[in-house]
């Protein structure tokens, strides 16, 4: 339980580095997501033999899993992990967080439609919930005006949509491969396409020169809120259950809330707090309901 709290806390806390890294150096959020899902991917790889996973290219073999693996890659982890981190680009790491953890209510949208079946009491309270938080983390309760730029708010959704194909699209995967090979070779294959956009040697103009800061916001992105966070997330579904370790991920949007304001200074009105409380409410409400169920696929802040 320590390790889902600690690696939680440790991707909301990334998300406000990441927050500085864009808004005070410059840096592109291409440029981030390509360097954050190369190396972390690739240290993933190689340690993956003490993770679980000694056959590193076993589900390359599989025609079935390789077909999964790069859409899984390509359409579901480049996809929330570029979507997180525009929405904080345009905004903050706090209402983005808050955001994509719409994804799932949309999972349940999703699953809803699939199956053609009436939702359940509990999911429609939870998509009400969703709803009006979303609306107050938009607004910041004053109807007619955004309280974040519209970019943020949709960037942010967009997030929550492919966090939803993310966990859909990674749910057989995980029931047949080690997580670290899954996470790992997602991670480094769509590093390796968004390389082709930004390459990881060219990070853009900026503003203001790198320095020390700059080079330890970008190690605890990389390293602390990525690689680390994970592997204490994935060591921590040995002894958890699936619907446990969401419940307990919550930790994600509070610690990115609380640095956020405490570090950076980002105003989080009272309204902006009750709608991501509502969206946290509506998560758990969900998960809670999970007795059983896949695994959700980790390192999607």
């Amino acid at each position: 339980m320590a390790g889902v709290l600690a690696g939680a806390g440790l991707w909301g806390l990334s998300g406000t580095a990441a927050q500085q890294l864009m808004q005070g150096y410059g840096v592109t959020p291409q440029w981030l997501v390509t360097t954050r899902m190369l190396v972390a991917g690739l240290v993933l790889l190689l340690a993956s033999p003490w993770l679980g996973a000694r056959d590193r290219l076993a589900p390359w073999r599989d025609g079935a899993s390789r077909r999964q693996l790069v859409a899984f890659a390509l359409g579901g982890l480049v996809g929330v992990q570029y979507s997180y981190m525009a929405s904080i680009a345009l905004g903050n790491a706090a209402t983005a967080t808050f955001l994509q953890y719409l994804g799932p209510a949309f999972v349940t949208v999703y699953e809803v439609l699939r199956w053609r079946r009436r939702p359940r009491n509990h999911e429609v309270a939870a998509l009400l919930l969703a709803l009006g938080g979303t609306l107050l983390l938009a607004t910041g309760g004053s109807v007619g005006r955004l309280a974040v730029p519209a970019g943020a708010v949709v960037w942010g959704l967009v997030s929550a949509l492919t966090l939803a194909f993310y966990t859909v699209a990674g749910a057989g995967l995980l029931r047949r491969w080690p997580a670290a090979l899954v996470i790992g070779w997602a991670m480094a294959l769509g590093g390796a396409a968004m390389g082709i956009v930004a390459p990881p040697w060219h990070p853009g103009p900026r503003p203001v020169p790198w320095d020390g800061v700059a080079a330890g916001l970008w190690s605890f992105v990389v390293l602390g809120g990525t690689l680390l966070a994970f592997t204490l997330y994935l060591v921590s579904l040995r002894h958890l259950r699936p619907s446990q370790t969401s419940l307990l991920a919550c930790m994600e949007p509070l610690a990115a809330a609380a640095s956020a304001t405490l570090w950076l200074g980002v105003p989080f009105t009272p309204p902006m707090l009750a709608g991501g409380a509502a969206v946290l409410a509506a998560t758990l409400l969900l998960s809670s309901r999970m007795a059983t169920g896949p695994q959700r696929p980790a390192a999607a802040g």
